[in-house]
């Protein structure tokens, strides 16, 4: 298809644009003067090297090998694409590494080696020990794998683990114990069937018995069938699960059979064979990407059924980054010479433990769910719940000290909690949970610049991943020529040309509610039609009637024409005075909140007050307490000036309306973000706890100034201008914006929609 070759260029630019692959190195101490120059190398570098030779153990206090994983691969079993080589796997161990970055901040190194023997494979990571902290092995083709991972674990004093074993045999583990829970099955009872005897296989149904489940009530098939004793063929970790059995098929075994473990191929379980299984079955169906059975048509044979797959649409997908950033991070912290059953079996019972917990709202918000809990349709925590850093490396750290193995015990265990908390942010996922929430219920999206090739690209990602429907506004011969000259493809995209004689019926039902908002404000009823040719008011005015859920604009025009139309049309909400312009700063420590950065030049007491205030609410909206500082030149009157005293006004009138609200100011920036000073300064702030997420600036210039300086000079990611207070959500886009920033904004703008339709 078509599609599929536009997804494939799509990700080949991803990954050659710019800087090529998906990560770098940055130095992590200073090297701007000569003097650090002779510091990090020579004649400085001298002194920690002494230290280490002297003591090897300060390698971890002197290099950066306690929080440096690598991630080693021959390429012989890549997911989906099987024995392709170690330099073709090299984009896959990219992406764990990036994947060990975002989810548990642990650095990485990703290598390839070129041999398929077992003695230079093992010989070669061996080797490499002293550089890293920890070895994930990856995408390595059974049974060599099960000997490399023994031999190096056997070799090695640091972290060894062979992730698609490990991590799918721990998060199905966890998801097995809460299933049987539901059921009220015990696992030494169960009968259970396993189709697949690969690594990840066998490793799970290791598992499985360190669980409780009993090796003579498994029966596995590979390739070749039933694994029994009669067979000649099998290798020792096969043979170790042979069956004395006369069963010969699937459908057989199936028969009474309480649990199904997949591991296989697609479809090769049917639906009679589910039939046939004990009462409350559990199917874990975990075959790439197509599972064994599909979800439907499990739940169609069987209602009372339990059921789990790989996949991400669907209810409990077992994903291995569930559990190997957090493995390794609870390894790495106590500096474990091993990752060792009892580490492994306490990340289970971690997984399994949090599911029963009450889920955060920003879960729910991101899967689009009222209220997930524990039950058939959620037997294990979702990717996205911030609580796993803090929940399963703790487990396995605690883990490794109780089984010996820990070389740096944690002597204060909800203080390291909170330390992995505040090590990503516990809310640095906002990208990933608007997403979620966007796709679970997509909005009707007017794109008002649709005769622009970068708009068009969106308009497919967005369609695509299912985060909005897209209406396309302009010329329709333009926009089908710039989608077949571009190779864009959209399904059956709506296209509008307010200018139309198509459109005629609609300009005029839209001028004339047009003319009832604005009459006796110098516009009359002709004028109030015609301006409906012009896409941003036909736009808005579809919006306003309820036609559409939202619309972005703003990427070929200026501000001020774009924001005119939407307020005119659409208009403020109850209540609202005057909307404001809010940016999402994405920080490695965490979103910030910045207002006004976009529409009101010189705000008074009352309206920055309102400002703030309509920005806390926004803020709420993404489950993320709020806590406003209100800045200015001054510390809360250091400063005697009116300017100061306005913003001082401001948080005093915002904190009068709202009691309740964490707001301080006026504040300079620098102190609102060092509690330890202003603690000893200022000890009546509200904001002496830290962790301030909201800044509203005094006037339009130092905010528009502040926002561009943490994009261009910090490289923060932004997702805005952010419009807050309209009655329905129009986003404005900044000029010359990528491709991916328009789609964030349409994402942000489905996101409102969908408030916008609760409200």
């Amino acid at each position: 298809m078509s599609t599929h070759r536009n997804i494939k260029q799509e990700a080949l630019d991803y990954h050659a644009n710019g800087r090529p692959g998906k990560i770098k190195v940055v130095p992590t101490k200073n090297t701007k003067t000569q003097r650090d120059l002779s510091l990090a190398y020579s004649p400085g570098v001298a002194e920690p090297c002494l230290m280490i030779k002297e003591n090897p153990e300060d390698i971890y206090k002197y290099t950066a090998k306690g929080n440096l994983v690598a991630v080693i691969s021959n390429g012989t079993a890549v997911l989906g694409l099987g024995d392709i080589g170690p330099g073709a796997s090299k984009p896959v161990m990219e992406g764990k590494g990036v994947l060990f970055k975002i989810f548990a901040d642990i650095d990485v190194f990703d290598l390839e080696v070129d041999t398929k023997n077992i003695d230079e494979f093992v010989t070669v990571v061996k080797a490499l020990g002293p550089t890293f902290g920890g070895i994930n092995l990856e995408d390595i083709k059974a049974p060599e794998c099960f000997e490399i991972e023994r031999r190096l674990k056997e070799a090695m004093n640091i972290p060894v683990m062979h992730d698609d074993q490990h991590g799918t045999a721990m998060i199905s583990g966890a998801a097995l114990l809460n299933a049987l829970e539901l059921v009220k099955k015990e696992p030494s009872k169960i009968k259970m069937v396993v189709s697949g005897a690969g690594a990840a296989a066998v490793a799970c149904v290791k598992m499985y018995l360190n669980l409780g489940v009993k090796k003579e009530n498994i029966i596995m098939f590979d390739v070749d069938g039933v694994i029994n004793i009669h067979r000649t063929n099998l290798d020792e970790s096969r043979m170790f699960f042979a069956q004395d059995t006369h069963i010969q098929t699937l459908a057989e075994a199936m028969v009474g059979a309480d649990v199904f473990i997949g591991l296989s191929a697609g479809n090769v379980l049917n639906q009679d064979m589910v039939r046939a299984m004990a009462q409350n079955p559990i199917v874990f169906a975990m075959a790439n990407p197509n599972p064994e059975i599909t979800y439907d048509d499990a739940v169609a044979a069987r209602p009372d059924i339990i059921m789990a797959t790989g996949r991400s649409d669907y209810p409990n997908q077992v994903n291995n980054v569930l559990g190997f950033p957090f493995i390794f991070r609870g390894a790495l912290d106590v500096r474990a010479t091993a990752i060792n059953e009892e580490m492994k079996i306490a990340a289970v019972y971690a997984l399994a433990s949090l599911t029963k917990q009450p889920v955060p709202d920003i879960v729910n918000i991101a899967y689009g769910e009222k209220n997930l809990t524990f039950g058939p349709q959620y037997i294990i925590p979702k990717p996205l719940d911030p609580r796993l850093l803090s929940t399963v490396a703790p487990a396995v750290a605690q883990a490794a000290m109780n089984s010996g193995v820990a070389r740096k015990p944690i002597m204060d265990m909800e203080a390291y909690k909170q330390e992995l908390n505040d090590r990503l942010g516990i809310n640095n996922s906002i990208v990933r949970v608007i997403n979620e929430k966007a796709r679970k219920n997509p909005q009707r999206i007017v794109f008002a610049e649709a005769d622009n090739v970068k708009v068009l690209k969106a308009a497919q990602i967005v369609e695509e991943e299912g985060f909005a429907f897209p209406i396309l506004l302009g010329n329709e011969k333009k926009i089908k020529q710039l989608i077949e000259e571009n190779k864009i493809e959209l399904k059956n995209p709506q296209i509008i040309d307010p200018r139309s004689d198509e459109a005629m019926p609609k300009r005029i039902a839209y001028g004339e509610q047009f003319f009832q908002k604005r009459q006796r404000r110098g516009l009359n009823a002709y004028e109030a039609k015609k301006i409906m040719r012009e896409r941003n008011y036909f736009g808005c005015m579809m919006v306003a009637a309820g036609e559409a859920d939202g619309l972005i604009s703003g990427l070929t025009r200026n501000y001020p024409d774009t924001i005119r139309p939407a307020l005119q049309t659409i208009g403020v909400e109850q209540g609202v005075k005057k909307v404001a312009g809010m940016y999402i700063v994405l920080t490695p420590k965490g979103p910030l909140f910045l207002a006004d950065t976009t529409v009101n030049l010189n705000p008074n007491a009352e309206e920055l007050a309102d400002i703030a205030l309509l920005t806390a609410r926004e803020v709420a909206h993404f489950n993320i307490t709020p806590r406003v500082a209100m800045l200015s030149y001054s510390n809360f009157g250091s400063s005697d000036t009116p300017e100061a005293r306005m913003v001082g006004e401001a948080a005093r009138i915002a904190k009068a309306k709202q009691p309740d609200l964490i707001i301080d100011g006026e504040i300079q920036a620098a102190m609102a973000f060092d509690s330890e000073t202003l603690r000893e300064n200022y000890p009546f702030s509200d904001l002496v706890e830290g962790g301030v997420n909201t800044l509203i600036f005094p006037n339009l210039s130092s905010g528009n100034i502040a926002y561009n300086l943490l994009k261009e000079v910090a490289e923060f990611e932004l997702i805005g201008p952010i419009l807050l207070g309209l009655e329905k959500p129009v986003h404005i886009l900044q000029l010359g914006s990528s491709v991916q920033q328009i789609v964030n904004m349409v994402v942000m703008t489905a996101f409102d929609a969908q408030k916008n339709k609760k409200k």
